[in-house]
């Protein structure tokens, strides 16, 4: 089973020409209201992957509809705690060339107490999942208790900050972090080459696997000494608000049912070529078919040599 620690946000997505500059009143082209948060974006993607996933977060009451989407894609709710205090919510502007700008508020999010946790790890089992991202507090003591309950730990630190530095990550099992989170991880600059990110991430934290996803360079793995990279499918991006959770929800989906490495990669970066051709954040999440038949019809993507 895998469980998930993550947020549930309300996304207002707005549709503009360009994002908004200092000082700018700037007209939105469209707008709509959705579900979104990291968190719910990859539980949703497990399960249209086909995953088994029980979701472990706080809603506001009044944001009830918000779990329907979860629920119709086979994700487990049950474990959700309706909050009087206002859900997490994040203002979200996508223009014309398919980039995005993010303002957060973690709301009902951060309310998790010690009592909550308690609760929710007194039904796992040992060899069970757990997925983290950075959205939802008390993040140190989630892992230590997932640790303890002898758990596999998988993070994606996103919106990173000084304070992942602090947490025990050594206790994770894989870690999925784009160029920009690596960097600021190993404290190097974003433009340090790739090979000398993995470098400096695997002094830091040998025995952990890292997945960094690099955007239109396509993805590399890396465990010890062992270093995989594909390239990126070419497809005409609209909107990549959701590709890093997509990604990240049919690998784990995909190394769960049993697939190697590489057929992971493969397909994770396959769905995460479809979600960025749509609108959206949840919505634009495919389903498993899709992939299947994407996989069949789009180029086979190679092994890079190293």
């Amino acid at each position: 089973m895998l469980y998930n620690y993550g947020s549930i946000n309300i996304d207002h997505v707005y549709r503009v020409p360009h994002l908004v500059r200092p000082g700018e009143t700037l007209a939105s082209l469209s707008y709509r209201q959705v579900l979104g948060g990291k968190g719910a974006n990859q539980s949703l993607a497990l399960a249209r992957a086909g995953g088994d996933v029980t979701h472990w977060g706080r809603l506001g009451n009044s944001d009830r509809w918000a779990l329907e989407p979860l629920e119709s894609a086979g994700v487990i709710t049950s474990q959700v705690e309706l909050s009087a205090s206002a859900s997490g919510h994040a203002i979200i502007q996508v223009d014309d060339h398919a980039e995005n700008s993010i303002i957060l508020h973690p709301g009902a999010n951060h309310g998790f107490t010690d009592e909550h946790l308690a609760t929710l790890f007194s039904g796992v089992t040992q060899g069970d999942w757990l997925l983290l991202q950075n959205e939802c507090n008390a993040l140190g003591k989630v892992i230590e208790l997932a640790h303890a309950k002898g758990m596999k730990i998988a993070f994606n630190p996103a919106p990173m900050g000084a304070d992942v530095l602090r947490l025990p990550l050594e206790h994770c099992q894989v870690l999925f972090l784009n160029r920009g989170e690596a960097a600021q991880l190993v404290e190097l600059e974003e433009s340090a080459p790739v090979a000398t990110l993995l470098a400096a991430l695997h002094t830091r934290l040998p025995d952990t696997e890292v997945v960094m996803t690099l955007g239109s360079e396509g993805v590399c793995y890396q465990l010890g000494e062992q270093r995989i990279q594909l390239p990126a499918h070419r497809v005409n991006a609209v909107d990549t608000t959701a590709a890093g959770d997509t990604f990240i929800g049919y690998y784990l989906a995909s190394q769960i049912e049993g697939l190697s490495i590489e057929e992971s990669l493969r397909r994770a970066s396959t769905a995460s070529a479809l979600c960025v051709s749509r609108e959206g954040a949840a919505p634009s999440i495919p389903l498993a078919s899709d992939v299947a038949a994407a996989l069949a019809e789009w180029p086979t993507l190679d092994v890079l040599s190293n």
